[in-house]
C-alpha cells in the first residue's frame, strides 16, 4: 500500500496573518497610526503547502484541517484552488473564526508583536482524520503544542496527536512532527508521546532543547555536542527513522541507523534579508520533499537550508520561496558557514 501512494499530505494550523506596519508601539490607553497592512499565510500546514507548490516539483499535495465560514477560511481554500493543493479535508466549521493572527510591525525598529487566536484549529481532533481517505504518501503534523484539541491528553497514547499518528502509521502512511517555539515548560508532556509514533521528527534548536531538557546553546553558540546528544535522546523517545535540528548557524541529521550528516547553513549579506518568518517552515517544506523522493541525508539538508535562504528574501512568509530549480541555484550561489563547536 505505501508503494501505492503518493504525495505529501499537510495536516494542522491553517493560520491566517494580519499584517501591520505601525508609527509606534503605544502605551496602554494612548494610540499607535496604523501606516499600512496586507494578509498573509500563517501556520505550518499553510505555509509549508504554499512553499512545497512553489518548489514546482509536480508532488501531489493535500491539506487537512479546520476553517471557519469567514473570509479569512475562503480565503485560504481560494489559495488552494490556486496552489492545486486538494482542500477536501480542510474543513469548514460553523460559529467560529478561522484561526488568525494579528502581526503589528513597529517601522523604526521592524520589531514585531503577535497577537493570536486560535479560532478553528483549536479544535481540530482525530475525528477529523479519515484515515481511509487519505491517499498520500508522507503526512506532516504541525504544530504541536498550538492545537489544543490534539495536544489533548489521551488514555491510551498520551495525547490525541499521538492517536493520529498512530493510525496514519498504521494505515502505511510516513508520518512526520513539527512543533512551535513557544515559551514554556510543556515540551516534554506534549511532544514526547507524538515521538513514538512519528517516523520523522524536524525541530529547531530552542524546540528540540526545550523537548529533551539539553541546553543548545553555551554562552551564544551553538554546542554541537548537546545537539547531537538532543538529536540521539529523541530517537531514544521513538522517533522511527530521523531526526533533524536545525539552526539559523546549521542543520543536523541523525538517522536510526546511526548515519548522521552536519550541514553548515548559508552566508546571507544582512542587506538581503528582508525578514525570517517563515524560514522554519521553508526548511521544513525542503525536509519533507526528501522525504518524499527518498533523498540521501546531505541532498535534503542542502534544499532545505537553500529554500530556507529563498524566504529570508522577502518579508512575508512565502513571498521569496522560488521553483526547486532557483533553490538549487541559491545552494551554489552562497557560501557556506565555517561549523564550530
Amino acid at each position: 500500500m505505501a508503494k501505492q501512494r503518493t504525495g505529501i499530505l499537510l495536516a494542522g494550523n491553517w493560520i491566517i496573518d494580519h499584517v501591520k506596519i505601525v508609527d509606534v508601539w503605544p502605551k496602554e490607553e494612548t494610540l499607535s497610526n496604523i501606516l499600512s497592512e496586507e494578509r498573509g499565510t500563517g501556520g505550518s500546514a499553510y505555509n509549508v503547502g504554499v512553499d512545497l507548490a512553489r518548489f514546482r516539483l509536480g508532488i501531489p499535495l493535500a491539506g487537512l484541517g479546520l476553517v471557519g465560514d469567514d473570509p479569512d477560511g475562503r480565503s485560504i481554500l481560494e489559495d488552494c484552488a490556486r496552489l492545486g493543493i486538494d482542500a477536501r479535508l480542510i474543513r469548514t466549521m460553523k460559529g467560529v473564526p478561522t484561526s488568525y493572527t494579528d502581526v503589528l510591525t513597529v517601522k523604526a525598529t521592524g520589531r514585531r508583536t503577535f497577537f493570536h487566536c486560535r479560532g478553528a484549529n483549536s479544535l481540530l481532533g482525530p475525528e477529523h482524520f479519515p484515515v481511509d481517505r487519505i491517499a498520500s504518501r508522507v503526512a506532516n503534523l504541525a504544530y504541536l503544542l498550538l492545537l489544543d484539541g490534539l495536544d489533548a491528553e489521551d488514555p491510551d497514547y498520551g495525547t490525541r496527536a499521538a492517536r493520529v499518528l498512530a493510525s496514519l502509521q498504521a494505515a502505511g502512511i510516513i508520518t512526520s512532527i513539527d512543533v512551535v517555539s513557544e515559551d514554556s515548560d510543556r515540551f516534554a508532556r506534549v511532544v514526547t508521546p507524538a515521538l513514538a509514533h512519528s517516523d520523522y521528527c524536524t525541530l529547531n534548536e530552542i524546540e528540540a532543547g526545550r523537548t529533551t531538557g539539553h541546553d543548545l546553546r553555551a554562552g551564544g553558540r551553538l554546542d554541537r555536542k548537546a545537539i547531537a546528544a538532543s538529536a540521539r535522546e529523541l530517537l531514544a523517545r521513538g522517533v522511527k527513522r530521523r531526526v533533524v535540528i536545525h539552526a539559523p548557524e546549521l542543520a543536523f541529521a541523525l538517522d536510526r541507523s546511526g548515519e548522521e550528516c552536519w550541514q553548515p547553513a548559508h552566508v546571507v549579506p544582512q542587506e538581503e534579508i528582508a525578514g525570517t518568518a517563515g524560514a522554519g517552515d521553508a526548511f521544513l517544506a525542503g525536509i519533507l520533499v526528501g522525504i518524499h523522493e527518498s533523498w540521501p541525508i546531505v541532498k535534503s539538508l542542502r534544499f532545505a537550508n537553500a529554500a530556507a535562504v529563498s524566504c529570508l528574501r522577502h518579508a512575508t512568509t512565502t513571498g521569496g520561496v522560488v521553483s526547486a530549480e532557483e533553490v538549487w541555484k541559491i545552494a551554489e550561489k552562497y557560501p557556506l558557514r565555517k561549523l564550530e563547536g
